[in-house]
């Protein structure tokens, strides 16, 4: 089989038929990333690959490019730093060299292929032509940003905003007529974080968008409520939440309203003052996503910021997490089941970064919910795991621990718009999962039995995350 040929993945005649007759060329719903609405609504060019694929961060760049890069000695300013492009995306080209089997390696010639048309592998000596070629079709009308999103068939494209966002790009484009949707999702993180340095600054920002104050836990709580009746308004129907570790503590009215004074006035907070402020926020937040019809999605167990020296230079986000191996099973559970009881348990998602989790997560989750079809879900394999091995092994948990059928399918979690063939990678995985398990004989070798069961995992059960 040549490299990344049409039938990769796909071993068997079934694998080949669902995916090329069935999902291969079904639209996309990405109900995670971290695109900007700014850009895509402005719709500029990438000045060159190098900014498409490798700049500082905080708009678009791979973190997993510039952790393989400096794994091979590339000096920091030939990957985030003020190098030149050209000697940027060398450092890159052979960097690959020495990347078969990464994922990495995977997505960077799937995206030469979809998006540029170039079949050669990125090596040295390949590296200038392929710098020309990328540069010379970036440059033009049928590369801007909403440009490559239509390449890839997008339907739904859902980015990542903080409560306080006004949504001013989101509304400007909705007027547009575009062939896709660009909605919001509410990431309130910062209000989850009592402990943060700049807490009481955005309270106070809280207080200026809402007009009013802030005076207590239940005024926080009314301020977000208010947020998402604003994003929902906009189009939104999921809410985000970067747990890293999951906690449950119970708390009075009293213990919170004193808790949120000390984290507002700047105070030191015991870790059980964290817990209960944590824990009684999520629930509100679960009762009025709950009351919206919304889903929220829980990412679990990221080890952030693990290198303080390129922290305080780099700053977050800049390719230093890693997986976390906390307990996860015992506070996900009262979590769940204080919302389950007191019927404030909205549709869930729950994304764990360490695949040790995936039985203790999938099984907790069959023991809640009951509302909705696919009401509560094990999230697809996120970032680290976002692999051909990792794909399989989600939907291998999900089929033998819930319903395989239900499942919402792929979504990037990126911040580069060149990530987008990685739902084609998922679809393929999916069809040549089902077509080995029907040459083993564990399910039927019937395209059309298997044929909505694709369609649904691949697209149709994601699409339905927007419907009220």
């Amino acid at each position: 089989m040549a490299f990344l040929d049409d039938d990769y993945l796909l071993g068997t005649q079934l694998s080949r038929e669902l995916f090329h007759d069935v999902a291969e060329d079904l639209p996309l719903v990405d109900y995670h990333c971290h695109l900007h609405a700014k850009e895509i609504y402005e719709d500029p060019n990438f000045g060159n690959i190098v900014d498409a694929w490798l700049t500082d961060g905080h708009n678009y760049g791979d973190h997993y490019k510039w952790r393989l890069e400096r794994a091979n000695g590339v000096p920091e300013r030939l990957i985030t730093g003020d190098g030149d492009p050209w000697d940027k995306f060398l450092a890159y080209a052979q960097t690959m060299e020495e990347a078969v089997g990464s994922p990495v390696y995977l997505w960077t010639h799937m995206e030469l292929r979809r998006y540029f048309g170039i079949t050669e592998p990125l090596t040295g000596r390949s590296a200038k032509s392929i710098f020309e070629q990328t540069n010379e079709q970036l440059a033009t009308p049928e590369f801007s940003r909403r440009a490559l999103l239509r390449r890839m068939k997008a339907k739904v494209v859902c980015t990542t905003d903080s409560p306080e966002d006004s949504l001013e790009y989101h509304e400007l484009f909705a007027k547009e007529g575009e062939s896709f949707r660009m909605v919001p999702a509410f990431r309130p993180d910062v209000a989850l974080n009592p402990t943060a340095d700049d807490y009481g600054e955005w309270i106070g920002v809280m207080e200026s968008v809402c007009g009013r104050s802030i005076n207590g836990f239940g005024d926080l709580v009314d301020a977000l409520r208010e947020r998402v009746d604003y994003f929902h308004r906009h189009g939104s129907r999921l809410s985000d939440h970067a747990v890293d570790v999951v906690e449950f503590a119970p708390a009075t009215t009293g213990e919170l309203d004193a808790i949120f004074g000390k984290a507002r006035a700047g105070q030191v907070l015991d870790d059980h003052e964290q817990s209960q402020y944590r824990a009684a926020l999520l629930l509100e937040l679960m009762r009025i996503y709950k009351d919206k019809g919304w889903t929220m999605q829980l990412h679990l167990h990221a080890s952030r910021n693990n290198n303080s020296t390129a922290f305080r230079e780099l700053g977050a986000d800049t390719g230093y997490d890693a997986i976390a191996d906390g307990l996860v099973a015992a506070p996900l559970v009262a979590l769940l089941d204080q919302a389950q009881s007191s019927g404030t348990l909205p549709k869930t998602i729950v994304y764990s970064l360490n695949p040790n989790d995936y039985m203790a997560i999938a099984t907790d989750l069959g023991c809640f919910g009951g509302d909705n079809r696919g009401q509560l879900q094990l999230g697809n394999a996120w970032w680290f795991n976002d692999t051909v091995t990792g794909m399989r092994r989600q939907l291998e948990v999900v089929a033998e621990t819930s319903l395989l059928g239900n499942a919402v399918g792929m979504t990037t979690d990126s911040r580069s718009f060149l990530s987008f063939p990685r739902h084609e990678l998922f679809r393929r995985v999916l069809c040549g999962l089902l077509g080995d398990w029907a040459a083993q004989g564990t399910i039927p070798d019937d395209k059309e039995y298997l044929a909505p069961l694709v369609r649904a995992v691949s697209y149709e059960n994601a699409l339905a995350l927007f419907e009220d």
